[in-house]
């Protein structure tokens, strides 16, 4: 079983940067794959980043890419999201989730693969 906290959100301008946190309480975050999803009003939710369980294999929606940054920090049982460049259309809900396989695959691009989700973080961002 894991716990997910998000932590970070808040109102930002264009062009500005933010950084979420996720952290996990529960045994077996070390061993988990780990995501970010958003879902702004209206819209699915969808996803944004993804890392592996050692760090070392890292995915990012193409609307994110050159601008985000995911990373995690076993020892601190947590997950980080460094959002730079920010756009309006950036702004959503952010959720954190945890995959209980070690490994990403194509699947980490689907909601359906993760087994644990955070309450979420609003981020919004100002033009």
């Amino acid at each position: 079983q894991v716990q997910l906290v998000e932590s970070g959100g808040g109102l930002v301008q264009a062009g500005g940067s933010q950084r979420l946190s996720c952290t996990a309480s529960g045994r077996t975050f070390s061993s988990c794959a780990m995501g970010w999803f958003r879902q702004a009003p209206g819209k699915e939710r969808e996803f944004v980043a993804a890392i592996s369980w050692t760090g070392g294999n890292t995915y990012y929606a193409d609307s994110v890419k050159g601008r985000f940054t995911i990373s995690r920090d076993n020892a601190k049982s947590t997950v980080l999201l460094q959002m730079n460049s920010l756009k309006p259309e950036d702004t959503a809900v952010y959720y954190c989730a945890a995959d209980q396989k070690p490994y990403l695959s194509r699947s980490a691009y689907y909601a359906s693969e993760y087994d644990y989700w955070g309450q979420g973080t609003q981020v919004t961002v100002s033009s």
